[in-house]
């Protein structure tokens, strides 16, 4: 297999990757495309290489920067803006559970405190209680994932493989 066929063909993986992180298959292109890249690259090289247009090459790189997982580049002597994405692949895992916790996780968290306040005396007592139940199991899950993410978090690089391997077992 030559390079650019290996390249192309984790671009799409980390694509198809990417949509189940809760991003645009895009954006994972493009963050592919930097992981792999020996050097920062700008709008028109990500553009040229994935075959995309200016806006949605900038609106996706931007997306990259505000979930932590690019940043940009100055260059001396050049106009255009470069990117570079995190290559440390523990601080990328890191980044995106920050982000999917943000996105997925806090907002079931408010919505389960609000619903939970319930206080309907002309409810059905039989459905009241079906929803009750419900909304507290689901509540406790995403508070045990919570505090997952919040171990993952603050954990070191090494602990947590560790840990995983030791599950495995």
């Amino acid at each position: 297999m030559k390079l650019t066929e290996a390249q192309d063909s984790f671009i799409e993986s980390w694509g198809a990757l990417g949509s189940q992180w809760g991003i645009s298959k895009t954006m994972a292109q493009i963050h592919a495309l930097l992981l792999i890249s020996p050097q920062s690259l700008c709008a028109e090289d990500v553009m040229s290489r994935l075959n995309i247009s200016r806006g949605n090459a900038n609106m996706n790189m931007r997306a990259l920067i505000d979930w932590g997982l690019a940043e940009r580049v100055i260059k001396l002597g050049e106009r255009k803006e470069f990117f570079k994405a995190e290559k440390d692949m523990w601080k990328v895992v890191v980044r995106i559970a920050q982000e999917r916790r943000k996105r997925e996780l806090q907002p079931i968290l408010r919505t389960i405190e609000e619903v939970s306040k319930i206080n309907d005396p002309e409810a059905d007592a039989l459905e009241m209680k079906e929803f009750v139940n419900t909304v507290n199991n689901i509540g406790d899950v995403s508070e045990k994932i919570n505090k997952s993410f919040d171990k993952l978090i603050a954990a070191d690089e090494h602990w947590f493989t560790g840990s995983l391997l030791k599950l495995m077992r």
